[in-house]
């Protein structure tokens, strides 16, 4: 069973947020085929903690107007990597180099990737994605 459509919301609202603070490489995932607890992976890059910092307040506010509030939030302080659950939808903003490193896309590269519309894909060529 695919993903839900307000899963599919929540990434979409949680994706323009990031992209409109400068996230990089956004995308989505829909592993609701793989996992039980959620239905999609949002991932995004930032170029320094403060980016990352400042994307995850924003995913926050935009998914706290929906009336959708996270209910773990991992990595804050060091903010090299943000683990943010919403129940259908967690979103993982890293570190660039970080992304790199644990490339979470490899690790779930059966998963189908969710076409995100042009104003939520971030830069660095997500057009490809």
């Amino acid at each position: 069973m695919p993903a839900t459509d307000r899963a599919l919301d929540i990434a979409l609202a949680a994706a323009r947020a990031a992209s409109g603070l400068k996230a990089q490489e956004i995308i989505a995932l829909d592993v609701s085929e793989r996992l039980v607890l959620t239905d999609v992976f949002l991932i995004a890059s930032a170029t320094n903690e403060r980016q990352v910092s400042a994307i995850v307040d924003a995913v926050e506010e935009a998914l706290h107007k929906q009336g959708v509030k996270a209910i773990r939030r991992e990595g804050v302080r060091e903010a090299h990597w943000v683990l943010l659950d919403f129940g259908d939808v967690v979103v993982h903003v890293q570190h660039a180099d970080d992304r790199v490193y644990y490339a979470l896309e490899r690790l779930w590269s059966d998963c189908p990737v969710i076409e995100l519309p042009e104003d939520a894909r971030g830069g660095d060529g997500q057009a490809d994605a």
